[in-house]
């Protein structure tokens, strides 16, 4: 071998090394400096950004339970099975005779064009989303009471990625991803035929990458409140196709009025009133590519006229230089969120335990399904969660005496939905207090509604209203 060949296998062995080392570098990801517990609460460390040009995968593969497996209930409650056999079931509306409505939906056809579009089909696919929605409403009926469904029929089909369901009256408000339909509902039946008439349409422009359009009723019926997710991360395909996106709207039913509630929501997705202060309350997802230890997604009270800083800014002010062009004198009007869920956690579900029959222990405050991390190592989520509140209608903290916060973590209510392995057996998706105190959760993935009841606690019937 001359010296000129010798050189050039050097050269293209050097070169190898050093694009598959790039190559390694980039794809591998980051991973979390912080432990999960450290960006969660009412004071999470906020870090500096470690900007990603590639996001982190770690989507984890779903090996759906057994038929004699469960997720693990926290201590003194047990599980079982509701209902079983769904497809992808996402929300839920316990109806006043006590029957259970759960939408069997996901995203609507994505384009996802190119390279981009090829992995992101990959990630859905080995995540357990990747499954056509079945744009169907289905009814489960548990007529003998002994907490498991023994009926379930197709109650409303031929929607169009149906999210939000709230009862108003004889009304029933659906949330499709595209507008808000109202149907006729008289009690105990069990379909509805007739033809759904558009109350208000909703942005669905494309790319729709977040699709969800969670539905709720104030207090006496008579307004409208509808969050609205992002069609991108941080308005990277531009801040025109974010134009009535990434916010809460609220809307008279009377007058036909909309406006915007609360803005600057990157993802907000499960919504209930704060029993105490009847305050709204919201779950965020929110922004990714800064790291695994950024940005933490959060629980928040929202108010008419708030600004959550999103595309700009995060937990209050924190500026996002990624986003042009910048609006710094944004971030004194920015609110910061209430409380922390951890990062990439995915917060989709929420209710508050007012209604429950859970025990003492989770007597004030609020459920939420936390549906797991696919750009996060470790892997965060994948787990029900309970966030105690106290008498002011905020969550509840301790304090040393110098003022500093030592406690009020979020507990854990159901895991086991992440094996040691780093398999998802399910991922929780929504919540919600059945007619007898229990807790509610949609496991989308492997198509199971679970209960969590305490049966140390006499379980009362509990009026289901509009709520």
């Amino acid at each position: 071998m001359n010296t000129k060949t010798r050189n050039i296998l050097i050269f293209l062995g050097l070169t190898t090394a050093v694009v598959g080392g790039a190559g390694w570098y980039f794809l591998s990801g980051d991973t979390a400096e912080l432990d999960i517990a450290a960006v969660s609460g009412p004071s999470p460390e906020i870090t500096a950004p470690r900007k990603e040009t590639f996001p982190t995968i770690n989507v984890a593969d779903v090996k759906p339970w057994g038929a004699n497996e469960a997720p693990e209930a926290a201590q003194g409650l047990t599980v079982a099975r509701f209902a079983d056999g769904l497809d992808h079931p996402r929300s839920m509306l316990v109806l006043p005779n006590g029957d259970v409505l759960v939408a069997e939906t996901n995203s609507p056809p994505r384009e996802n064009k190119g390279v981009e579009g090829m992995v992101m089909r990959l990630l859905m696919n080995k995540a357990g989303a990747g499954v056509p929605s079945a744009n169907r409403i289905s009814l489960l009926r548990d007529s003998d009471g002994d907490g498991k469904a023994e009926t379930k029929t197709p109650f409303l089909e031929g929607l169009n990625s149906p999210y939000g369901m709230v009862l108003i009256g004889d009304t029933l408000y659906v949330a499709n991803t595209d507008a808000v339909m109202a149907f006729p509902y008289s009690e105990g039946q069990t379909k509805i035929t007739a033809k759904g008439r558009k109350v208000l349409s909703l942005p669905a422009q494309k790319p729709n990458n977040h699709w969800t359009r969670n539905l709720i009723a104030n207090a006496d019926g008579t307004k409208l409140y509808v969050a609205i997710g992002s069609a991108s991360n941080v308005a990277e395909k531009g801040l025109e196709v974010e134009k009535g996106r990434a916010r809460i709207i609220e809307f008279d039913l009377a007058t036909g009025k909309k406006r915007d509630f609360a803005v600057g929501l990157r993802n907000p997705v499960g919504m209930a009133w704060e029993p105490s202060s009847d305050a709204l309350w919201t779950v965020v997802n929110e922004r990714d590519m800064l790291g695994s230890d950024l940005v933490p997604d959060y629980l928040t009270r929202v108010e008419a006229g708030m600004h959550f800083g999103w595309p700009w800014n995060y937990w209050g002010g924190y500026e996002d230089f990624r986003v042009e062009p910048r609006r710094p004198e944004l971030r004194e009007y920015t609110r910061r969120p209430d409380y922390a869920l951890g990062t990439h956690v995915a917060p989709l579900g929420l209710t508050f335990a007012s209604k429950a029959a859970l025990g003492s222990g989770f007597a004030n405050g609020a459920f939420v399904a936390l549906h797991g991390s696919w750009n996060r190592k470790p892997a965060s989520g994948y787990k029900v969660v309970f966030v105690p509140f106290g008498d002011n209608g905020r969550p509840a903290v301790t304090r040393d005496a110098k003022g500093k916060v030592t406690g009020g973590l979020p507990v854990d209510v159901l895991s086991g939905f992440l094996t040691k392995s780093g398999d998802a057996k399910g991922r929780p998706t929504d919540v919600t207090i059945d007619s007898k105190g229990a807790l509610l959760v949609t496991d989308d993935v492997s198509g199971i509604v679970w209960r969590v009841s305490n049966p140390q606690v006499m379980a009362k019937p509990v009026e289901t209203a509009m709520r």
